[in-house]
Protein backbone atom coordinates (compact mmCIF):
# COMPACT_ATOMS: atom_id res chain seq x y z
CA UNK A 1 0.00 0.00 0.00
CA UNK A 2 1.46 3.41 -0.80
CA UNK A 3 1.88 5.59 2.20
CA UNK A 4 -1.00 8.04 2.30
CA UNK A 5 -3.39 7.47 4.12
CA UNK A 6 -6.85 7.94 2.18
CA UNK A 7 -6.66 6.84 -1.49
CA UNK A 8 -9.77 7.85 -3.96
CA UNK A 9 -11.01 4.45 -5.62
CA UNK A 10 -12.35 5.56 -9.27
CA UNK A 11 -14.25 3.13 -11.55
CA UNK A 12 -13.44 2.90 -15.29
CA UNK A 13 -14.15 0.59 -17.79
CA UNK A 14 -11.18 0.46 -19.10
CA UNK A 15 -8.50 0.68 -16.32
CA UNK A 16 -5.18 0.38 -18.91
CA UNK A 17 -6.37 2.96 -21.05
CA UNK A 18 -7.73 4.87 -18.09
CA UNK A 19 -4.36 4.71 -16.25
CA UNK A 20 -1.85 5.60 -19.52
CA UNK A 21 -4.63 8.64 -19.93
CA UNK A 22 -4.26 9.94 -16.41
CA UNK A 23 -0.46 9.07 -16.20
CA UNK A 24 -0.55 11.11 -19.60
CA UNK A 25 -2.56 14.13 -19.49
CA UNK A 26 -1.82 14.34 -15.26
CA UNK A 27 1.39 13.83 -15.26
CA UNK A 28 0.75 10.76 -12.52
CA UNK A 29 3.02 7.49 -12.71
CA UNK A 30 2.28 3.77 -12.67
CA UNK A 31 2.71 2.88 -8.58
CA UNK A 32 1.24 -0.94 -9.37
CA UNK A 33 -0.52 -2.98 -12.37
CA UNK A 34 -2.86 -5.41 -10.86
CA UNK A 35 -3.68 -7.61 -13.53
CA UNK A 36 -6.23 -5.90 -16.15
CA UNK A 37 -8.92 -4.67 -13.69
CA UNK A 38 -6.88 -2.71 -11.17
CA UNK A 39 -4.06 -0.03 -10.89
CA UNK A 40 -2.61 2.38 -8.57
CA UNK A 41 -1.45 5.37 -9.48
CA UNK A 42 1.30 7.75 -7.40
CA UNK A 43 0.18 11.32 -7.31
CA UNK A 44 2.76 13.93 -6.03
CA UNK A 45 5.21 12.61 -3.41
CA UNK A 46 2.76 10.94 -1.24
CA UNK A 47 -0.36 10.58 -2.74
CA UNK A 48 -2.31 7.92 -4.89
CA UNK A 49 -4.97 7.19 -6.54
CA UNK A 50 -6.63 3.30 -7.37
CA UNK A 51 -8.26 2.45 -11.04
CA UNK A 52 -10.72 0.03 -10.59
CA UNK A 53 -12.74 -2.00 -12.77
CA UNK A 54 -16.37 -0.82 -13.08
CA UNK A 55 -18.14 -4.18 -12.05
CA UNK A 56 -21.55 -4.70 -10.67
CA UNK A 57 -21.46 -6.04 -7.54
CA UNK A 58 -17.78 -4.51 -6.64
CA UNK A 59 -17.15 -2.18 -3.81
CA UNK A 60 -16.69 0.11 -6.86
CA UNK A 61 -19.65 -0.51 -8.65
CA UNK A 62 -20.87 2.94 -7.93
CA UNK A 63 -18.33 4.56 -9.86
CA UNK A 64 -16.39 5.42 -6.70
CA UNK A 65 -15.04 4.69 -3.30
CA UNK A 66 -12.80 5.66 -0.56
CA UNK A 67 -9.92 3.29 0.66
CA UNK A 68 -8.47 4.03 4.28
CA UNK A 69 -5.58 2.63 5.70
CA UNK A 70 -5.92 2.03 9.27
CA UNK A 71 -4.15 -0.31 12.14
CA UNK A 72 -7.14 -2.40 13.23
CA UNK A 73 -9.35 -3.56 10.59
CA UNK A 74 -11.63 -5.94 12.75
CA UNK A 75 -12.25 -3.16 15.17
CA UNK A 76 -13.16 -0.89 13.30
CA UNK A 77 -15.56 -2.73 11.60
CA UNK A 78 -17.11 -4.16 14.98
CA UNK A 79 -17.56 -0.15 15.53
CA UNK A 80 -18.66 1.03 12.41
CA UNK A 81 -21.49 -1.80 12.20
CA UNK A 82 -22.78 -1.05 15.89
CA UNK A 83 -23.38 2.65 14.72
CA UNK A 84 -25.39 1.42 11.90
CA UNK A 85 -22.89 1.30 8.72
CA UNK A 86 -23.86 -1.52 6.07
CA UNK A 87 -20.83 -4.09 6.27
CA UNK A 88 -20.40 -5.26 1.96
CA UNK A 89 -18.00 -6.87 2.62
CA UNK A 90 -16.70 -8.24 6.28
CA UNK A 91 -12.92 -8.31 6.71
CA UNK A 92 -10.64 -11.16 4.57
CA UNK A 93 -7.09 -11.35 4.45
CA UNK A 94 -5.54 -10.92 0.54
CA UNK A 95 -2.77 -12.42 -1.04
CA UNK A 96 -1.16 -8.93 -1.66
CA UNK A 97 -0.83 -8.32 2.15
CA UNK A 98 -4.04 -6.64 3.27
CA UNK A 99 -7.04 -7.37 5.78
CA UNK A 100 -9.85 -4.84 4.12
CA UNK A 101 -13.50 -5.07 4.53
CA UNK A 102 -15.95 -2.93 2.67
CA UNK A 103 -19.01 -0.84 4.16
CA UNK A 104 -21.68 1.88 2.73
CA UNK A 105 -22.43 4.82 4.77
CA UNK A 106 -25.35 6.46 5.76
CA UNK A 107 -25.52 8.49 1.72
CA UNK A 108 -24.45 5.16 0.47
CA UNK A 109 -21.42 6.05 -0.27
CA UNK A 110 -18.33 3.10 -0.45
CA UNK A 111 -15.78 2.61 1.80
CA UNK A 112 -13.06 -0.15 2.08
CA UNK A 113 -10.45 -0.07 4.71
CA UNK A 114 -7.42 -1.95 4.67
CA UNK A 115 -5.03 -2.77 7.14
CA UNK A 116 -1.47 -3.85 6.19
CA UNK A 117 -0.66 -7.17 7.54
CA UNK A 118 2.59 -8.38 5.49
CA UNK A 119 4.69 -6.57 2.75
CA UNK A 120 4.24 -8.85 -0.30
CA UNK A 121 6.16 -8.48 -3.56
CA UNK A 122 3.93 -7.62 -6.48
CA UNK A 123 5.04 -10.10 -8.44
CA UNK A 124 4.04 -13.00 -5.62
CA UNK A 125 -0.09 -12.66 -6.21
CA UNK A 126 -0.12 -11.36 -9.95
CA UNK A 127 1.02 -7.44 -9.95
CA UNK A 128 3.75 -5.83 -12.00
CA UNK A 129 5.58 -2.77 -10.02
CA UNK A 130 6.10 0.59 -11.04
CA UNK A 131 7.54 3.35 -9.05
CA UNK A 132 6.48 1.48 -5.88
Amino acid sequence: MPRCTVMPVLAYPNVQKAAAWLCDAFGFTLRIDIGTHRAQLNVGDDGAVMLSELTPGDSCDIGHSVMVRIADVDGHCKRAKERGARILKPPADHPYGERQYNVEDLAGHHWTFSQSIADVDPKDWGGTAGKL
